[in-house]
């Protein structure tokens, strides 16, 4: 995935509800000439989305070409929805950027690679299509080895889906290298992996093999970096991810966990007729889960106050969710990671 100048598709839903096209345009090293959004053409990207490099909000792929002439070198899919279905609503847009020459990336369930109108386009206009979320092929079960890496493993875990894992642990490996920390990212989404150009997507591999495709990775990287962090996924009350997070937790075999959380969610997003247990009962589960497996504990915490309105009250929830958690907190976008990678250095690296 080594695109220079790219358009994201985010159609009706930027920039709420387009992770991967606001992670993608926060982390990537990418160019984003464009992003497609029906709903919002004619706006640009940071009349929504301050703090990003702008870029104009169109309707079409043919649009965004124009308004790009012509140099674009993919179209990246930016939406994750629930259940990763390909919208057909967007099949004009994939089907002008392979006639235009442009590679495609997508991080759907939805595989591109076998739709056969958008296989057979690709081999005429000799363009690849790139579906992150297919495992490659040869993943196993787990050794039980990833406590072994020289690397110390910090894992970002939440209380529900979308609270800012992702970000999260972007943000640690970047404060902990400020740090003089020899830090890494390792990618377990869609997203993660769209932005890092690697990884597993664990939420696609088959059951028996979620904690080998960590391993797997932990092992490729532990001998090369001091500290490996770990892009969490789901949480462990989530009526339908849960045991993807479980996989991962004891896949990694974490020395360190980072509890995520968004300020003011109270019910699992998607699933609203199931209530967020208290803060410390996530600290409970989450380590009495690991432990058998793997001794480790919650040693910082990561709070997602894009919500909150005011810099006084984003810091009071912030030291609200430390005092519940019981370690010290900070939100890595308003305030940066410095706070939690110090508590990480504390705590497992200094061990």
């Amino acid at each position: 995935m080594d695109h220079e100048r790219i358009v994201i598709l985010a159609h009706e839903k930027f920039p709420g509800r387009a992770k991967t096209a606001l992670g993608v345009m926060r982390y990537g090293n990418q160019d984003v000439r464009a992003v497609l959004d029906r709903d919002r053409a004619g706006d640009r990207v940071t009349d929504h989305v301050p703090d990003i490099d702008d870029a104009p909000i169109v309707e079409s792929f043919a649009d965004a070409h124009e308004a790009a002439d012509g140099e674009v070198d993919a179209l990246y899919i930016g939406i994750a929805p629930i259940g990763g279905g390909f919208d057909e609503s967007w099949r004009d847009d994939v089907r002008d950027a392979i006639e235009a020459g442009c590679d495609v990336v997508s991080g759907l369930h939805y595989f591109l690679n076998d739709d056969e109108e958008f296989s057979r386009l690709a081999a005429e206009h000799g363009v690849s299509l790139t579906d992150v979320r297919e495992p490659h092929e040869g993943l196993t079960v787990a050794e039980g080895v990833s406590g072994d890496v020289d690397a110390d493993v910090v894992l970002t875990v939440g209380t529900d889906c979308s609270v800012g894992k992702m970000t999260a642990s972007l943000e640690i490996v970047a404060a902990a290298r400020e740090r003089g920390i020899d830090a890494a990212f390792i990618p377990t989404g869609q997203t993660g992996i769209m932005i890092a150009g690697w990884g597993n997507p664990i939420d696609r591999v088959v059951s028996d093999f979620t904690a080998g495709a960590v391993e797997e990775m932990l092992v490729e990287k532990g001998d090369e970096h001091d500290l490996l962090v770990v892009e969490g996924q789901g949480s462990i009350v989530h009526p339908a991810y849960s045991a993807v997070t479980c996989g991962i937790l004891h896949g990694s075999m974490a020395d360190g966990l980072v509890l995520c959380h968004a300020e003011g969610r109270e019910v699992i997003h998607g699933y609203e007729s199931f209530d967020l247990p208290s803060i410390p009962t996530y600290v409970d589960l989450y380590e009495d889960l690991a432990n058998p497996v793997h001794e480790t504990a919650i040693v910082a915490g990561a709070l997602n106050t894009k919500d909150v309105e005011s810099d006084e009250a984003a810091a009071e929830a912030v030291d609200a969710y430390a005092e519940a958690a019981g370690v010290p907190a900070a939100d890595p976008v308003r305030d940066g990671a410095d706070a939690i990678a110090a508590a990480i250095e504390a705590e497992v690296l200094s061990e």
